[in-house]
């Protein structure tokens, strides 16, 4: 794997908090009017005022991203104590209503709710996108076909989203239920070639549908702009363990899938139909369900199907350094994922403002002190 860096790109989402309420604050002016200064572009707003993106710089392995994030994390943390307010990461808050949030000033986010109404006014989600560099595009669109058939288990790690406006949805993962109400979500058909795929892109400008293939939001896509796949699927991840985790996991598959491409063998391309099969079911049940294993024609815990992926990317990991950040895939295989804290918390306290509290001192683990102090 020499000849190639399979780089990272970690873009988080995060939910501005009053620490006294706990319900989401629409202060993001705030936050930039700092943050633009300390961050420059790689702090971002998001269509609602109450949100706010982070993406770190390329990063040649998972320990350079690691400190990114970190970074990212801390300053973002301290930019918001110091206008009174916390900061909280998954996949949605617990019991804030998208009616009472602002929607950001800017043409961009106007076009958009202009566009898909209520369904763009209801999107208050948080999620967690990785980039992993790939220069050769005709390759990602191959590794790209492969790589959806993986994209239910890498959910199921990443549920993060059991509430929605203070209501116990009773699935692990709520926030592809909210997101894919939105056209061009969801798993994309596999695409015969790097032409077939600009093609299609192309159309949708052609007729309108959209003014840049960045408004095809599927759970993967190769980015319109960068020499990346980009794997959307995940919910916003409460600790920065987990965020590092699930990226080194996402690199390490599609690395694999990539040196298979190289050796002439692949993957099985499975349809989008089989594959939603196991996407609802990661939704539902995170971990503690099971995921159909197609080749098999049958039902398999989803952990022993987690325990396969390890072990197929393995050599990967080895080679990409992140060997530790596998060992926390497996915490998370034992312990529970961020949906599961938060049920605990819910089970044991009935209290929706605890379960806020729980997501935003694990949101804060790792950070730098200052960063805590100052929040």
């Amino acid at each position: 794997m020499k000849e190639h860096t399979f780089t990272l790109g970690i873009e988080e989402e995060f939910a501005i908090i009053d620490p006294e309420t706990r319900e989401l604050r629409s202060h993001i002016q705030e936050i930039l009017e700092g943050g633009k200064v300390m961050l420059k572009e790689q702090i971002k707003p998001e269509m609602h005022q109450s949100v706010v993106e982070l993406g770190t710089e390329i990063c040649e392995s998972v320990v350079d991203a690691r400190a990114h994030v970190i970074q990212l994390r801390s300053r973002l943390a301290e930019l918001a104590g110091r206008a009174g307010l916390k900061i909280a990461s998954a996949g949605t808050h617990p019991f804030s209503h998208w009616r009472d949030q602002l929607i950001t000033q800017g043409e961009r986010y106007q076009e958009i709710v202009k566009d898909m109404q209520q369904l763009a006014r209801a999107n208050l989600i948080f999620g967690l996108h990785v980039h992993v560099g790939i220069a050769d595009r005709e390759a990602a669109i191959h590794v790209m076909n492969q790589a959806r058939y993986f994209l239910p288990h890498i959910y199921a790690l990443s549920v993060n989203s059991p509430f929605w406006v203070g209501q116990d949805t009773g699935l692990k993962g709520y926030r592809l239920k909210v997101f894919e109400r939105f056209p061009r979500t969801g798993i994309p058909d596999a695409f015969e070639s790097l032409s077939e795929y600009e093609d299609y892109c192309k159309l949708l400008v052609k007729t309108r549908c959209v003014d840049n293939a960045k408004k095809i939001w599927w759970d993967i896509r190769l980015h319109p702009f960068f020499d990346t796949l980009e794997v959307r699927v995940c919910d916003a991840q409460s600790r920065v363990d987990d965020t590092l985790a699930i990226a080194a996991l996402i690199q390490a598959v599609i690395a694999k899938l990539y040196k298979l491409q190289r050796q002439n063998m692949s993957f099985r391309i499975y349809r989008r139909r089989l594959l939603d099969e196991n996407r609802w079911r990661a939704s539902r049940y995170g971990i503690d369900g099971k995921l159909v294993d197609f080749g098999r024609e049958t039902e398999v815990d989803t952990r022993s199907l987690l325990n396969e992926l390890l072990e197929f990317v393995s050599t990967e990991v080895e080679e990409l350094g992140s060997k530790n950040e596998m060992a926390h895939v497996e915490r998370i295989m034992r312990e529970g994922t961020g949906a599961d804290r938060q049920l605990a918390v819910w089970q044991h306290t009935h209290d929706m403002k605890t379960v806020v509290d729980q997501i935003v001192a694990e949101t804060y683990e790792g950070l730098d002190v200052e960063a805590k102090h100052a929040a």
